[in-house]
């Protein structure tokens, strides 16, 4: 195997499957791709393995400082190496500048053979090498002239060194590269450059030798080690993960219909946020299918009083005829009836549909720059027929300049939600106010709270304060008000309104006196923000 292969052969870009948890990935198989410092990096359109990414950040670093590991220790053991055979190499130089030395300025002065011949039979004896080393020396009278030893060797320069200590150095003599050690000898009080000079140089084979033992002695540890750490890795992360699968398997048993809480008992610490998030989700879901149960149920009895009235006045009117009693004006009664029914079901299916339409994802919305006030006149316009047949006065108001010209009242919304809810204002505006009152649409700006004002009021019973609240859930109505209505208008409101970020809110148009009639009316107002335009929308 490679020395610089960062990954054993043995090490999977991707752990086992560990039950379904960590990965059971025939379904969802995600590529790997090789990314910068070992790390790796999955395709963005697929899902990620917890597991194997964990697996990956635990050994990619251990996998990336293990090559580090390996040179720092061969640093090291060439400095243990080094360190016996440079104290020999220090013990050799002083030995054979004792000897030179032995007498001193009359052995290093002379120029005679003989004194020649005496330090080189010396010399060799004290630095003779072995088999496996080779070793050379020199001695350097003052003068620099050769007294013994290989004149190959270098002269070391001696400006920074200091006299009577030896000092190390890496030369290359004899084209191999050899440790130097030098020592010179102060003869005077001259000039250092004529100090005597002595080295011994040692080739470097024991101590590369010594240097890869302690290597061995080192990384067979490791590489015995290292295979055991990274199934360690695993086997912890695999039992870690087995919280994780048990958990996975019990969400998997439950009913489709049980929304109970998932038992936060033996969880992680670290997945009992998610735990209780998914409990919290399931509470919430199991109220809203709770509130649809009880919408259906009440939408269901609703639709019975029309259908049972149509069923009826159908029936008699099939009697009378049976009978041959087929008064005219009893069967212009019984149709006037059918057509009431009629149009009441008709009424409240549409309420339906525009409840369904407010309570649609928010996905579906599409929000335009449309504008409020050309919608709440449209809508005042549509009811202006129904106002007229019951003595209503219905009028809008909406903002103007100076002179008298309407202002743009633009924002960005649903322009069919929006319809819904100011038609829904107003249907139940008419519906309360009783013959010869007074209902009056308004839309204005808030500029400080960059805002419209949407406002509906009307001269009917008004709505009580305890009950400003209760108006807005479907199928609510106010008792003793002797209206037929769905009740699903003011719950379409409320609806329209959180879909567009907006707020509704109830109080009387007149104050209220307890000891005077007069009704005090009611006002609706909705706060819709303006929101910003889409690039590009007309303004």
């Amino acid at each position: 195997m490679p020395m610089n292969d960062p990954r054993p052969p043995f090490v999977a870009s991707k752990p086992p499957p560990v039950g379904d948890l960590p990965g059971r990935r025939a379904r969802h198989r995600s590529s790997t791709l090789r990314g910068p410092n070992g790390v790796f990096a999955r395709a963005e359109s697929e899902p990620r393995s917890l597991f194997g990414e964990m697996l990956d950040w635990v050994l990619a670093p251990l996998l990336f400082l293990w090559p580090m590991s390996l040179a720092l220790t061969w640093v090291v053991a060439q400095n243990i190496a080094n360190q016996p055979y440079d104290a020999e190499l220090r013990r050799l130089v002083h030995s054979v500048a004792a000897q030179v030395s032995a007498g001193r300025e009359p052995l290093i002065r002379s120029n005679g053979s003989g004194t020649e011949e005496q330090i080189d039979r010396i010399a060799r004896t004290l630095v003779q090498g072995d088999d496996e080393t080779d070793r050379w020396f020199q001695v350097l009278g003052r003068r620099g002239q050769l007294l013994a030893g290989d004149a190959a060797l270098v002269v070391p320069p001696g400006e920074h060194a200091v006299a009577g200590v030896v000092h190390l150095r890496e030369d290359v003599l004899h084209d191999a590269p050899v440790r130097v050690a030098y020592l010179w000898l102060a003869t005077s009080n001259e000039e250092r450059n004529n100090d005597a000079l002595v080295q011994v140089a040692e080739t470097l084979a024991l101590r590369e030798r010594l240097a890869v033992d302690i290597i061995k002695g080192v990384l067979l540890p490791q590489f015995l080690i290292l295979p055991l750490a990274v199934m360690l890795v695993w086997l912890a992360l695999s039992r870690g993960f087995r919280p994780l699968e048990e958990l996975q398997q019990l969400i998997r048993r439950r009913e489709a219909n049980d929304l109970s809480p998932i038992p936060e008992r033996g969880v992680p610490e670290e997945v009992a946020p998610l735990v209780r998030s998914i409990n919290d989700l399931l509470q919430r879901q199991d109220h809203s299918m709770a509130l649809q149960r009880q919408f259906l149920a009440d939408a269901a009895h609703q639709l019975k009083t029309p259908l049972a009235g149509l069923r009826t006045q159908a029936e008699l009117a099939a009697r009378e005829i049976d009978g041959g009693r087929g008064d005219p004006r009893s069967m212009r009664h019984s149709l006037r009836q059918i057509a009431v029914s009629s149009q009441r079901a008709a009424h409240m299916v549409n309420q339906l549909l525009s409840m369904a339409r407010a309570d649609a994802d928010s996905t579906t919305l599409k929000p335009q720059w449309v504008d409020l006030g050309a919608i709440a006149r449209h809508v005042v316009r549509d009811f202006v027929p129904r106002a007229m047949e019951r003595r209503i006065d219905l009028g809008y108001e909406g903002p103007e300049d100076d002179t008298g010209a309407t202002l743009p009242t633009r924002l960005m919304a649903e322009p069919v939600l929006l319809g819904e809810l100011v038609r829904n204002l107003v249907d139940n505006a008419l519906q309360y106010t009783p013959a010869g009152g007074t209902v009056t649409a308004r839309v204005s700006h808030d500029e400080a709270a960059a805002t419209l004002v949407l406002e509906v009021e009307d001269t009917g019973p008004g709505i009580a304060p305890n009950e400003r609240d209760l108006v807005f859930r479907p199928f609510y109505r106010a008792l003793g008000t002797q209206v037929d209505g769905s009740g699903l208008g003011l719950a379409i409101v409320q609806e329209v309104a959180m879909r567009h970020g907006a707020s509704v809110t109830i109080d009387d148009t007149r104050p209220r006196h307890g000891d005077t009639a007069e009704a005090p009316g009611a006002r609706f107002t909705v706060r819709l923000p303006r929101g910003t335009p889409p690039p590009g929308a007309a303004a």
